[in-house]
């Protein structure tokens, strides 16, 4: 049997624990609410890519190419 004081100690640490728990849930729920105010909600229209982005795209595969070109003719010559 547990003494008197450990089961206080124990009952003291869950509703401590509970208590905590509570109080963050309700904060991060005002501050998700209050974020959620602020901003106004995203469309789903894509935006447009540019071509800056399109053009760095193009050099890192022709990079990548020249740099494995070999390897993946040479892989793929090779009898199986």
């Amino acid at each position: 049997m547990i003494s008197i004081l450990a089961q206080e100690r124990l009952l003291g640490a869950a509703l401590g624990s509970i208590f905590s728990g509570i109080i963050i849930f309700e904060q991060r729920r005002d501050i998700y609410r209050t974020i959620s105010h602020i901003q106004p909600p995203k469309s789903h229209v894509k935006e447009p890519v540019s071509s800056k982005k399109i053009d760095i795209a193009h050099y890192w595969n022709k990079s990548v190419d020249q740099m494995f070109g070999p390897a993946i003719q040479a892989l793929s010559s090779r009898p199986r």
